[in-house]
């Protein structure tokens, strides 16, 4: 017999939902069967399923160990068995501490270095979902139990090479409170970037990315040609930059994505004529070997601005600390910058 109490990350759910992914193996009929026969209960009673569950439900399986493990699936019990009751890292995963900005019950802000993955491209990979993970195993904020029904995960996605800001879900609440703020673009995303060339004032940029697939790369129209228009990759895209600071033929710039497309930032400027430092896909590849120290895209995920009226958060201002090179080039610039602006939104 299996039990186990329905917590905050599962509540709200359906029963049959919640049992078809802790038993992802299991044929639905079998699940209902199971219910019919009273096999699985909830709070002592017969359930159909459709029952929507709440905090502190009691969900009891009267099922061999072995029924449990097969519907388990192989990696999912084994991944369970590693991580309780004493929790480890993953296999083969160099440790590495999180640098966290911010945490509380439902979310961790974490600033990202470059080279880490937001998400997995391939199932060898480590990324950042599995440190996430890692550190609340670890930190005993999760189980390999809980970890059976809810995946802490990642809100938002920068490029393997990009720093900066990753929000992160430790809760069903916090998940489903950030990806709404994400979605209705009311959490605004602030990038710090060192490109080419001078630059001054602020402007807002409108165009058309699309994407080729096949070499991984994106291209900027002004216009939206006929052709483009009827190919599902052509999206319309905005970005609004302001010069912080120049100097030695090169601008700070901090950069707001308005829409949120696959390498739009370092397109986008690309295509007007100012590439980011050290972009080894759009930049300048003679430019950047003359650049000491240039090792990455000087591209940061900077600030986030939460609005007002988000419990918690509300009319909050987070920023993630740059890569040194940042503060080389343009010495005491961010520091500055950000005492600026916390005091200008300070006084409102």
């Amino acid at each position: 017999m299996k039990e186990f109490i329905i917590t905050r990350n599962e509540a709200g759910q359906r029963a049959d939902k919640l049992l078809a992914k802790y038993l992802k193996e299991a044929p639905k009929s079998f699940l209902y069967k199971m219910m019919r026969k009273k096999n699985i209960t909830l709070n002592g009673k017969k359930i159909q399923g459709n029952e929507q569950l709440s905090e502190g439900d009691v969900l009891r399986l009267f099922l061999a160990e072995e029924t449990i493990q097969k519907f388990q699936g192989e990696e999912s019990a084994a991944k369970a068995q590693a991580h309780s009751p004493s929790p480890r890292m993953l296999p083969n995963q160099r440790r590495q501490k999180l640098d966290i900005i911010y945490e509380d019950a439902d979310i961790l802000l974490l600033n990202k270095p470059v080279g880490m993955l937001s998400q997995k491209a391939q199932p060898q990979d480590v990324s950042a979902v599995e440190y996430l993970i890692s550190y609340l195993l670890e930190s005993g904020q999760l189980t390999g139990e809980e970890l059976q029904r809810f995946h802490p995960s990642v809100c938002n996605r920068l490029d393997r090479n990009t720093s900066g800001i990753l929000i992160a879900g430790k809760s069903l609440p916090g998940l489903q409170q950030m990806s709404e703020l994400l979605r209705d673009r009311s959490l605004h995303k602030y990038y710090c970037c060192i490109v080419n060339g001078t630059m001054r004032g602020t402007k807002h940029l409108k165009g058309y990315l699309v994407k080729d697939h096949a070499s991984n790369r994106v291209t900027i129209l002004n216009q939206l040609p006929e052709k483009a228009a009827k190919s599902q990759d052509a999206q319309p895209i905005e970005t609004v930059y302001r010069a912080v600071a120049s100097q030695n033929g090169q601008t700070l710039l901090e950069v707001l994505l308005v829409t949120g497309r696959s390498h739009q930032i370092r397109a986008h400027l690309a295509s007007i004529g100012h590439p980011i430092l050290g972009d080894p896909k759009y930049g300048s590849a003679s430019y950047n070997k003359t650049q000491p120290g240039l090792r990455g895209q000087l591209l940061h995920a900077w600030r986030l601005e939460f609005p007002d009226g988000t419990a918690a958060y509300s009319g909050q201002t987070f920023f993630a600390q740059p890569p040194k090179l940042f503060d080389q080039l343009f010495p005491g610039m961010i520091a500055a910058e950000q005492q600026r602006l916390l005091t200008r939104r300070k006084d409102g």
